[in-house]
């Protein structure tokens, strides 16, 4: 009987176990309806159970391992476009601050850099291409045996790694247009998260993915060496055109890859004579397109959101002469503040397969506080474009009916929307302007203009003419109307007036998509010599001319005249490459 009496105490204490689980299964019903799906998705391979890499790792998908030992990589474990429940398991194994959260998305942390670093990024000058960067301080030049130092250093870093991913997919819409991009990295997350972003290709495209056209090594938790020629710190993103390839030392933050492949896109779709766009697009009922431009902060996501209108997508975008196409697979939106009520689109994306980068969340319970910055205030969210419930896929559409460029005017001058000439289109569009506001920014205690060309300067390869020009031609081909909208300040500058009224702003951009303000009467607001609507539906006339609205004239004046000044001062560096009407449509 004495031997019996350790298997009868084991069985008692399940039978224990059994009725706790029992009595508390309603109870945790909810957390099973996220458990299971999960539970499901890591199921993975029999060395998930063993702990145990086994020795035919590299072949469980399709990994021909000649794609990587053609490059000098002998990492022996290699996961090639592994699905979502797969890199889940290997981010929670291996990679510190990795959960699952209480919706089914994967937590993810960046370390040290939580957003771009744009001073370390640096282009190859060599021959083939020399005449077509931009040179300055967005493209600053690197020295083809730099670059080959870095890509060595990032080759032997990863050659260290015990596993490594390889994710290909494409960039852009249009099968005629579309690039082929492989990452290499030794980060699922970072994996996760270009699966994300890049358009995800069907087995059968996959399996005759052949040589890509871009290679990005992502040997971001390795620093470059800082006495390397033309190194300014311990990170670099580094582009060779000649080779085709991106390398990433000292930061691990994902952006660094979709923005690299924005980059390449932005060289390479200009010389075909395509547009490459930092915006976001939706389409109308009847097939009407619309651009968004706009930097942070202005609403580009926002309002390209718009239950009556399909999303074409959200940040990047090309416009042929068939057309317009979305860049990328998926969306990467700002996470911090995050409520349904705000973004119920964006909310119910974050989901199984959805990844949440440095956000803080409740270890035991999963829940995330959004309104928590303390890691970062760039809290993101990377999701599949098809988590949005109405976008359109495949995600083309056709020649835009109307462009919009989003201003967040903090000086409060600039009217709430103002149709533009095809020159001051162009001029507008080269501006790329904003503001930052007091708080915003250590040592910001007053409105700050911020000018970025052509709503994205650190993503462009070309002088900002040449996609001013490139915008000009489509938009007279097509007869375009463009528009500038201010969802900035009105009544006043940041701290005396007040902000533009989110619902004003969409009857506006109803207004637009109706066909009601391009057949309204204009007046002129002569600063800037903008043409305003008299009138707009669902909008008070009182506040469509911005001096108006101002208790003191004289100091509107003041303010306008100082905005003005920054225009000009600002587009003096674009003028050597611009046509004449485009300078004369600079406020005076």
């Amino acid at each position: 009987m004495a031997s019996r009496a350790p298997a009868m105490r084991s069985l008692a204490r399940a039978c224990r176990l059994a009725r706790q689980i029992h009595s508390s299964r309603l109870l945790r019903s909810d957390q099973m309806k996220i458990r299971s799906p999960v539970a499901e998705a890591l199921k993975v391979t029999s060395s998930t159970v063993s702990g145990k890499l086994p020795k035919n790792l590299p072949h469980h998908a399709d990994a021909d391992m000649a794609i990587l030992h053609n490059l000098g990589i002998e990492t022996e474990a290699v996961h090639h476009n592994a699905r979502p429940g797969t890199l889940y398991d290997e981010a929670l194994r291996y990679e510190k601050g990795s959960a699952i959260l209480s919706t089914g998305a994967l937590a993810a942390f960046s370390g040290a850099k939580t957003g771009r670093s744009p001073l370390d990024k640096r282009v190859v000058m060599e021959p083939t291409t020399k005449d077509d960067v931009w040179w300055g301080t967005v493209n600053l030049p690197l020295s083809e045996n730099s670059f080959k130092i870095n890509r060595e250093r990032a080759i032997d870093y990863l050659n260290t790694r015990p596993r490594l991913y390889v994710l290909d997919g494409f960039a852009g819409w249009d099968p005629e247009f579309r690039y082929k991009i492989r990452i290499i990295t030794s980060r699922a997350y970072h994996a996760l998260f270009m699966h994300n972003m890049l358009i995800r290709p069907t087995e059968e495209e996959l399996a005759n993915f052949g040589t890509p056209d871009y290679t990005i090594y992502n040997a971001g938790a390795f620093p470059c060496n800082r006495a390397t020629e033309g190194m300014g710190s311990g990170t670099s993103v580094s582009l060779n055109f000649a080779s085709r390839e991106v390398v990433i030392l000292g930061t691990q933050y994902a952006g660094e890859m979709k923005k690299g492949v924005f980059t390449i896109m932005n060289y390479l779709l200009p010389k075909r004579g395509i547009l490459s766009m930092h915006a976001s697009a939706n389409e109308g009922k009847d097939g009407d397109v619309s651009i968004f431009f706009g930097l942070s902060g202005t609403g580009k996501t926002t309002l390209s959101a718009d239950e009556n209108r399909l999303l074409i997508g959200d940040d990047e975008h090309a416009w042929t002469d068939k057309g317009i196409f979305n860049i990328e697979g998926g969306c990467y939106a700002k996470a911090i503040g995050l409520t349904r009520e705000k973004e119920p689109e964006i909310w119910d994306a974050i989901r199984f397969g959805a990844l949440l980068e440095n956000v803080v969340f409740d270890e035991r319970t999963g829940e995330v506080d959004y309104n928590d910055g303390s890691i970062t205030e760039n809290t993101r969210v990377s999701y599949p474009l098809e988590y949005i419930p109405n976008v359109k896929i495949p995600a083309v559409g056709g020649h835009p009916k109307n462009i919009i460029m989003l201003t967040c005017d903090a000086f409060g001058v600039l009217p709430p929307v103002s149709k533009l000439t095809p020159a001051q289109a162009m001029y507008h569009f080269i501006s790329g302007y904003t503001a930052k506001v007091a708080g915003t920014e250590m040592g910001i205690t007053e409105p700050t203009a911020t000018f970025s060309a052509c709503f994205g300067a650190p993503f462009m390869v070309w002088h900002p003419a040449k996609y001013a020009e490139l915008l000009a031609e489509k938009m007279a081909k097509h007869n375009v109307n463009a528009w500038l909208i201010n969802t900035g300040w009105t009544g006043g500058a940041f701290g005396a007036g007040h902000r533009m009224s989110l619902k004003d702003t969409r009857a506006i951009i109803d207004a637009i998509h109706s066909g009601d303000l391009a057949k309204a009467e204009y007046e002129s607001f002569e600063r800037f010599n903008l043409q305003v609507p008299k009138t707009c539906p669902n909008v008070d006339t009182k506040i469509l001319m911005p001096n108006k609205t101002w208790a003191d004239q004289e100091e509107f004046k003041v303010t306008a005249a100082k905005l003005a000044s920054l225009f000009k001062d600002n587009f003096k560096k674009y003028e050597e490459g611009c046509s004449a009407d485009i300078i004369a449509a600079a406020p005076h």
